[in-house]
């Protein structure tokens, strides 16, 4: 008793000084701190800080009225802002306002909404002025995160909290998991900000809404498979520390392995491009981590303090069956299985096939205006601003060269495919800068034809930069990170599961299986989002179904590797199926459910990697792990484990020739010397 005080006084300390300590977190809006300094556009946005424009972030507003001519007076109050650029048609002018660049995100935000105040002051009657442009929109952007992380939290909460309710039954035991889960998120968002402030990576909003998803959702789930394990083990011992301990050596391992995989999985992105992809690996690694040694250290000290009474009103008794033995419907599943293998396998492979075919068309990359998941201020200028005006003025090129090629360089700029005008806007005794206004609206294939078309055009003579050419270079960098990280977050699970199994057939086929759930995801996700995905999509998507996918199927084989010994693969694979069951499914859901929770925050882009991790997990456990995967078994028989070999030798004074204990989930007769890692 006084070790698991112990434990819980120490994790308490520690966490309220990392916490206490930390401050908050750095958060960076600017969108080349991601890009690797080679990146042409990154370049491009070093060199310009030497020019005044560098300096500053420019928002542009929009005065428009309605489509009616705009008189002297209407632009009376543009002309306050600074000198406007009317249309031919006089429909609609606009206003370039230099904002100070590289700051804060609390700072942007103020000044944007400031100018807007200032725009709409005194406007004659049916007269618009909308701010929109590179610092419209990333005051948008950062106000769109303004609380919205903080109801990412409450409504994660939330949502566990009625999760573990229902799972347990219990008036009780959801307040233990809930409060140990929650106190590793807040010791993880401690760490962010020590990360944040300490080195160079670049955190968004973005970044600390996953990593908080992650560790609600891989902490909890590791709770239930703990707490299942000691439910079961407390109906075999009247000393709760015992079957504590139990518990431990059977559930702990899986557990360790399931978080191992998902960590190695994550530092994958160091090799990453984009700084924000390493940024990512590195903080949900360490939320992983530190819910992982929650569950495994303070957990376990926090159930045998407050006693059996936790469970009531289902406490569990010595001798007692308990709800963990309630198994039929599982068991039932199970068997079914088994008995028409060839025809479930078939069936499953057809489902995911099918879903699989969504994927086909999808588009990658979403324009600016896409970027929200509701309409914002910047967007609708925006789409103002396109109608009057080329679409591109919005968000200018950058042309960066020396001041004796620049005019050489204007005429080959004005001629290229895509570009509306262009003019030498600034140079100094090193460098000229023309501003170039592409005919297509920010970020769309049309404007990144465009920026491809100068580089090639200008190939030697000068930089191609901007916010349009930084959004090519980070989809292009996105891209590159997806197929050399693929393989590698592949082959690092693969390791794992043949190191854990000791086998090489259930380990590809396990992966294979992973896959297919990923592709059948995506391309139902793409579906649902009208066949339009953004870049970090495909790739966030994978690392977290592999990773975590991987994890429920780790659960099941372990288990059925372990029956497998005293009933034979086929038996083995049922009773594993019957006994794994409800928990993982539980788990699965759960997870799904907090991985859904995403939709909340602002971005469609976090909206899309919920929705399809949600489906690639439902569908990992309620279709690949409860029938594919004990399918594929029972086909395969032992092959399953080659080159290893189920069966494990009876321990020493026991009757090898004891038969077998029923699959039907009861596990009363079971050798208390064989139990080992029940994760269900």
């Amino acid at each position: 008793m006084r070790r698991a005080w112990a434990s819980l006084l120490l994790a308490l300390v520690l966490g309220g000084l990392v916490i206490g300590l930390s401050g908050s977190t750095k958060v960076t809006n600017d969108p080349n701190a991601s890009l690797p300094s080679s990146a042409e556009s990154t370049r491009v946005a070093q060199l310009q800080k030497q020019l005044p424009s560098g300096r500053t972030n420019a928002a542009l507003v929009v005065v428009a009225k309605n489509g009616q001519p705009l008189t002297d007076a209407d632009l009376a109050v543009a002309k306050t802002l600074g000198t406007p650029i009317v249309s031919a048609d006089r429909k609609a002018a606009i206003v370039s306002v230099p904002l100070p660049a590289g700051i804060s995100s609390d700072e942007i935000i103020a000044a944007v909404a400031e100018l807007r105040a200032k725009a709409v002051a005194g406007l004659p009657d049916g007269v618009t002025a909308q701010v929109t442009g590179g610092a419209g929109f990333t005051a948008d952007l950062a106000d769109s995160f303004t609380g919205a992380n903080t109801r990412l939290l409450l409504v994660t909460v939330v949502v566990v909290a009625l999760l573990l309710l229902v799972t347990y039954r219990s008036p009780l035991l959801w307040l233990v998991p809930l409060a140990v889960v929650g106190l590793a998120d807040r010791l993880t968002t401690g760490l962010l900000a020590l990360i944040s402030q300490h080195t160079s990576l670049p955190i968004s909003g973005s970044t600390t809404g996953i990593v908080t998803v992650l560790v609600f959702g891989a902490g909890t789930d590791y709770a239930l498979l703990l707490i299942s394990r000691y439910r079961e083990e407390l109906h075999h011992h009247e000393d709760r520390f015992e079957a504590m301990r139990v518990a431990l050596r059977g559930a702990g391992p899986a557990i360790a392995a399931s978080a191992g995989t998902v960590i190695l999985s994550l530092l994958t992105l160091l090799l990453a491009s984009l700084q924000s992809n390493v940024s990512l690996g590195v903080t949900a690694a360490a939320g992983i981590a530190v819910a992982a040694v929650f569950a495994l250290v303070v957990l376990p000290a926090a159930l045998v303090v407050c006693g059996r009474g936790l469970f009531w009103p289902f406490v569990p008794r010595v001798g007692q069956a308990g709800v963990e033995a309630e198994k039929g419907v599982w068991a039932r599943i199970g068997r079914a299985v088994a008995r028409k293998p060839v025809a479930v396998t078939l069936a499953s492979v057809i489902i995911l096939g099918v879903l699989s075919v969504g994927a086909l068309g999808t588009r990658l990359g979403l324009s600016q205006t896409e970027q929200f998941r509701v309409k914002s201020e910047s967007v609708a200028g925006l789409e103002t601003l396109s109608k009057y005006f080329p679409a591109g003025s919005a968000s200018p090129t950058i042309v960066l060269t020396s001041p004796d090629k620049a005019q050489a360089v204007l005429a080959t700029v004005t001629g290229t495919a895509g570009v509306a005008q262009a003019r030498i806007a600034e140079q100094n005794a090193e460098q000229a800068s023309i501003q170039v206004i592409l005919d297509a609206a920010p970020d769309t294939t049309g404007a990144f034809d465009a920026i491809r078309a100068l580089r090639a055009e200008l190939d030697g003579q000068a930089l191609v930069g901007g916010s349009v050419a930084t959004s090519l270079d980070t989809r292009e960098a996105t891209r590159h990170d997806l197929r050399v990280i693929a393989p590698v977050i592949l082959l690092v699970v693969l390791l794992v599961l043949v190191v854990l199994l000791r086998a090489l057939v259930a380990p590809l086929l396990l992966i294979v299986t992973v896959i297919a759930s990923y592709g059948a995801a995506l391309g139902a996700g793409s579906f649902l989002f009208g066949h339009a995905l953004d870049n970090q999509v495909p790739l966030f998507s994978f690392l977290f179904l592999v990773a975590l996918g991987v994890d429920y199927n780790i659960f099941l084989v372990t288990r059925a590797r372990e029956e497998a010994g005293k009933r034979g693969t086929r038996d083995g694979m049922v009773h594993a199926v019957a006994v794994t069951g409800a928990v993982i499914t539980s788990a699965g859901i759960l997870l799904a459910a907090v991985f859904a929770v995403l939709g909340v925050l602002p971005v469609i882009t976090l909206t899309q990697i919920g929705v399809i991790v949600m489906i690639g997990v439902l569908l990992d456990t309620l279709l690949v792990r409860t029938v594919l995967v004990p399918a594929l078994a029972t086909i395969l028989g032992d092959r399953f484990w080659w080159p290893g070999h189920p069966h494990i030798p009876a321990p020493a004074g026991e009757d090898a020739a004891k038969p077998a204990a029923r699959a039907d989930g009861d596990q009363a007769d079971r050798p208390k010397a064989t139990e080992s890692a029940d994760h269900g």
